[in-house]
């Protein structure tokens, strides 16, 4: 089979390319976020949540985030603990707290440091109590709501 090229990315330019996403994520986002929540946050955020569950098309929607969410975090944490990587359970908070698109694209920068480092080798996956019980919680929202959307 003929290749049209053969195109190796380097993993410095792949780094760029993930800071690129998360910065251009972080201001789309809390671009959107800010001019929705106004001058008042408290009763903006209830607002936002409401008009997020507020049609079957949005919550196909959010349903469909919450379970990719669940899927990735359960990944990064296996794959942070393969690797060595530490304070996964940052990049994990940081998704709830910032967004997933900025948290996820920093977490594959440190896993292509992480993998580019002398001597790199993944090591044994082995998960704690304190992964397992962050995973269940983690995925409970999403759960929650994809059981909700269900019955509504």
């Amino acid at each position: 089979m003929d290749r049209i090229a053969d195109v190796r990315v380097s993993r410095t330019l792949l780094c760029a390319l993930y800071a690129l996403i998360a910065v251009f994520a972080l201001a789309a986002t809390w671009h959107q976020n800010l001019t929705y929540i106004g001058s008042n946050p408290l009763t903006g955020t209830v607002q936002f949540w409401r008009e997020t569950l507020a049609t079957p098309a949005s919550v196909s929607i959010m349903v469909d985030i919450f379970l990719l969410g669940v899927a990735v975090v359960v990944w990064m944490v296996i794959e942070a603990r393969r690797l060595g990587i530490g304070y996964v359970w940052v990049y994990v908070v940081l998704g709830y707290l910032v967004a997933i698109s900025v948290s996820v694209p920093l977490f594959l920068i440190a896993r292509e440091r992480r993998l580019a480092a002398p001597g790199s080798s993944p090591e044994n996956t082995s998960l704690t109590r304190a992964d397992l019980i962050g995973l269940l919680l983690f995925a409970l929202p999403a759960l929650v709501l994809s059981f909700w959307s269900l019955v509504h």
